[in-house]
């Protein structure tokens, strides 16, 4: 009787623990947890970004929607100081990207903002240097073309500290709203040199030539980029962001000649 009772309880025991066992669910561990938000991410993701990135975030934003079907990313470029008034005025922004700190810190709406590459300027010239320029002090001799950013936006201000490293004083005969407007005189042949960044003249590829100089290591500009505290899809925002900041973000802007930071 013992024996048929004591069985009976171990049998009871088991099917109790079994039962248990089949109910529970697994917690879901962070990366299934993270995996679910970022595949539940939809609508639109404006991202304010500096005209010298116009290449690398068009392609990591076909790539981001690539892998987020439902996304849509939609990119305003133009040069830091003016995207800054423009966020600061209330445009729809949900990312800022700035070719320099100091654009950055203007905007009041920020996030934290992190560094995440650094670019530093090179002399753009025509096919063929109709100008013969071989360096800096060319940009002083007012019987060539020159063209410089406005020293509002980052490559201006660059601009300005490399030829006062160099202790010289440029003649431009015109002052670009960014460095694409700049790159873009040197491209149809309107002017004989331009200082722009590393990375145009590499995105320009055939259209130009690039000439380095040594001054432009006195100027070397930091890229921070921030999700805005006011956007409207600030999942969106986080995660397009992550993406940028992410390896494979990395290796797309570091083959445009993007320096890490």
């Amino acid at each position: 009787m013992f024996r048929r009772t004591v069985a009976t309880f171990v049998t009871a025991v088991a099917a109790l623990t079994l039962a248990s066992c089949g109910d529970d669910t697994p917690a879901a561990s962070p990366s299934s947890s993270s995996s679910s938000s970022t595949a539940n991410l939809s609508g639109t993701i404006n991202v304010f970004a500096a005209a010298s990135l116009t290449g690398t975030f068009t392609q990591l934003g076909k790539d981001f929607e690539a892998a987020h079907p439902g996304v849509k990313v939609v990119f305003n470029f133009a040069g830091s100081s003016a995207l800054a008034e423009q966020i600061n005025q209330g445009a729809p922004a949900d990312v800022f990207a700035s070719a320099a700190p100091k654009n950055m810190d203007q905007v009041t709406d920020k996030g934290t903002a992190t560094t995440f590459v650094k670019n530093k300027l090179e002399i753009a010239v025509p096919k063929g240097n109709p100008g013969k320029i071989t360096g800096l002090k060319n940009f002083t001799d007012k019987n060539l073309k020159i063209a410089l950013c406005a020293v509002e936006v980052p490559c201006g201000a660059a601009a300005e500290k490399v030829f006062k490293a160099a202790g010289l004083t440029p003649q431009p005969d015109t002052l670009e709203k960014d460095v694409k407007a700049a790159l873009t005189k040197v491209s149809l042949g309107e002017v004989d040199a331009a200082l722009v960044y590393k990375t145009d003249v590499l995105a320009a590829k055939d259209k130009v030539e690039g000439i380095e100089f040594p001054e432009a290591d006195k100027a070397v500009n930091e890229y921070p980029i921030a999700t805005l505290t006011t956007a409207k899809n600030a999942d969106g925002a986080k995660a397009f962001v992550d993406y940028v900041l992410s390896a494979p973000g990395k290796t797309v802007l570091t083959a445009a000649g993007f320096e890490a930071p």
